[in-house]
């Protein structure tokens, strides 16, 4: 995945929502209360753990029982210290007090998220690190780990993890609003390990992913209390090997795999690691302050659901007819984006009361505005709407597939506007490479590679060319 363009944008929760979930989390609660706990009487090793003696006393305070109760209060512990909800206040005596983050746990939301935040880099970097055999004997002279000796490349594994949080937040935004579904853990794995172009995976390619699997179902069990992820971990019984799924897999088979779905409150976290990875991550809303033209301009690139719910918050903010006049002006223009801002600012404008219609009025003798206001007029049933001249039809037509063509591309919709035109109008390509839109030789020729009849797409070919020749002659 490049960080060069844009991913699509998130509809985030309110911050208030989301730190209280932080907060409720199972690891950063567990955190809060053992740095409350601690006190003069605490001690740790030159690592800042919990003395043995402690570590059972955390452990009970936190209600912990079991094999793994020692290793969950040690999580929190670490946890704590990490986040400064604990300060190490001399190393030698390995004596602790609370630290000054710990008041954040009750200041604003972004305090809170900002502590969570911190949480889950202790969380994913400790998942990037495998159970291994032989630690010790791998420690070479001053304490350095010989990890080759280990077969465990650290920046490779936080590589494959990073990517694979990359990929589980793109298929949860999608390019349409947030999906709801799980994704199932070969799924997520295949995304990451198997190349795009490569049909036929190899059994090597396959073994990688069957590897990566295992190890996140590790990764995801440990990312799971911190609130990232809800999590269906990989059946037992196919990771001993003792049972085999029958073939074709239903959706139960499917789930024994694993499943896992990015929460709310995950979504905000994996969007602040993109962004401070450097990628172009936007969030619904962040438009909403700025004018008309970086809205249109912004959401050129969005899906329709992301798009609306921007625009609906730019809306919410202004008086109607004032924020039409403003986006009418902003549609404006001859370079290659104005047909999708236009386009945008139609969309914009069908959310918009009556109380618009004078600014639609006012554009409909423009000739870049004028289609588009007798379209949001006619719609609403406005009187005394004058009729469109033939060459704002064409020139309307014209400017509407430029947009969906900078939209969707060459999309099923689009072809099947390109052959209702077609159809309906017998003279349409003899009129219209005579349309003056910058866009129309690249419409003509579009309708060319669209229109399955081969005869009509050499008369849309031909009038590309004779709008080509026209606009080289201009």
């Amino acid at each position: 995945m490049s960080d060069s363009s844009p991913l699509p944008p998130v509809l985030l929760r309110p911050e208030a929502e989301l730190a209280r979930a932080a907060l409720s989390t199972p690891l950063l609660s567990r955190a809060a209360r053992v740095a409350r706990w601690a006190g003069p009487e605490t001690r740790v090793d030159a690592d800042g753990s919990l003395l043995d003696e402690q570590l059972s006393a955390a452990a009970e305070l936190l209600g912990l029982t079991g094999d793994d109760a020692a290793a969950y209060a040690a999580e929190a512990w670490r946890v704590a210290v990490d986040t400064g909800l604990v300060e190490i206040t001399d190393e030698e005596a390995g004596t602790v007090a609370p630290g000054a983050d710990l008041a954040l746990l009750t200041g604003a939301p972004h305090d809170v998220l900002t502590l969570w935040l911190a949480a889950l880099e202790t969380v994913v970097a400790e998942a990037g690190v495998p159970d291994l055999d032989g630690l010790a004997e791998a420690l070479e002279e001053g304490g350095e780990i010989d990890f080759p000796s280990l077969g465990w490349d650290p920046e490779g594994e936080a590589e494959l993890l990073d990517g694979v949080l990359a990929n589980l937040y793109l298929l949860t935004v999608g390019e349409d609003g947030p999906g709801g579904s799980p994704v199932p853990l070969p799924a997520l794995a295949a995304a990451t390990i198997v190349p795009d172009e490569l049909d036929q995976p190899s059994n090597d390619v396959l073994e990688q992913v069957s590897d990566a699997m295992m190890k996140l179902d590790d990764q995801f069990r440990l990312l799971e209390p911190i609130g990232l992820v809800e999590y269906r971990p990989v059946d037992e019984d196919l990771m001993a090997g003792e049972e085999e799924p029958a073939e074709p897999l239903d959706e139960d088979d499917i789930a024994r795999y694993g499943m896992v779905r990015l929460t709310p409150l995950g979504l905000y976290g994996l969007r602040a690691r993109l962004l401070e990875a450097g990628f172009q991550a936007p969030a619904v809303g962040e438009l909403a302050d700025k004018g008309a033209d970086a809205l249109l301009d912004g959401t050129a690139v969005y899906g329709e659901f992301a798009a609306r719910a921007e625009t609906e918050q730019w809306l919410g903010q202004r008086e109607p007819l004032s924020a039409a006049r403003e986006l009418l002006a902003a549609a404006r223009g001859t370079d290659t984006g104005a047909p999708l801002r236009r386009l945008r600012c139609q969309q914009a404008l069908s959310l918009v009361g009556e109380a618009a219609e004078p600014a639609l009025r006012e554009v409909l003798d423009d000739p870049e505005l004028g289609g588009l206001a007798r379209v949001w007029l006619s719609e609403r049933g406005a009187s005394d709407v004058p009729a469109p001249s033939q060459d704002l039809v064409f020139w309307l037509t014209v400017d509407t597939i430029a947009a969906q063509l900078q939209a969707e591309g060459n999309s099923e919709e689009l072809q099947a506007l390109v052959e209702g035109l077609a159809e309906q109008h017998s003279g349409f390509f003899s009129a219209a490479w005579r349309v003056e839109h910058p866009a129309t030789a690249d419409v003509l020729e579009a309708m060319g590679r669209l229109h399955p009849d081969k005869r009509v797409a050499k008369e849309a070919r031909k009038a590309a060319f004779k709008a080509r020749s026209q606009q080289q002659g201009n």
